[in-house]
This record gives structure tokens, sequence and C-alpha cells, in this order.
């Protein structure tokens, strides 16, 4: 699995996530047009973008270019693991949130995302 991180705290949604990656999976680095870009190409699987309110420039571009139904504010809550699932059940392919809860939430949204991939490769 290929994921985007972009906004204000990138570097530190990629740091979180890198060790909670299996082998074969990448956290690149990278703006939000490149994620629009790469997404609607089948080359990356999802991005993950923060901002101060987890609603305005992390997905922005996101929604102008994949469409609201792609995308995905958590905002400012940090989400339950049903209402993280509910997103991706959705399927949104883009998430934003507030860079103050980077902490707390990629490691639940990954394990949704991770989960998801491993029963579907059962």
């Amino acid at each position: 699995m290929k994921i985007i991180a972009g906004g204000v705290a990138k570097t530190e949604v990629a740091e979180v996530l890198r060790p909670l990656l299996s082998p074969g999976d990448t956290v690149i680095v990278g703006t939000d047009m490149d994620a629009a870009v790469q997404l609607r190409a089948g080359q990356a699987d999802y991005y993950m973008g923060t901002c101060h309110t987890g609603a305005g420039a992390s997905l922005g571009v996101l929604v102008g270019l994949l469409g609201s139904d792609r995308t995905h504010t958590f905002g400012r809550t940090i989400p339950s693991a049903a209402a993280i699932k509910a997103a991706v059940d959705e399927g949104n392919v883009a998430f934003g949130f507030a860079l103050d809860q980077v902490q707390e939430v990629v490691p639940a949204l990954w394990a949704e995302l991770d989960g998801r991939r491993r029963g579907a490769d059962a």
C-alpha cells in the first residue's frame, strides 16, 4: 500500500506511520496536488492530510480534484473506530484531520486500512 502524507504536519504523519507499515508498504511525504494526481492515476492508495482544523487546507485540493465522495475530514475530533470504519466504508481515499491529533488518528486510521486489506487478502 502507498500512502501520501501531506499538509502542515506531513512529516509527523509519516514518522508515526512508518513503524506501523508492513514490508512493501510505503509512506511518501508530498503535497496535496501530488496526492490528487497519484490517487487519480492509481499510483497511490490513500492520502492523510493535516491542517489546523482538519477540514480546510488538508483536503481542499483533493476535494476539488477527486470529489467530495472520495474525501473525508475528521475535523477537530478524534474519531472513534466506528467513525473511521464508516469513512473508509464510504469509499474515501483521502482523509483530513487536525495537526494536533496525528498521534491518535494516524494509528487508528492505519489499523482500519491495514485490517481491511488483510481481510481482503484472507
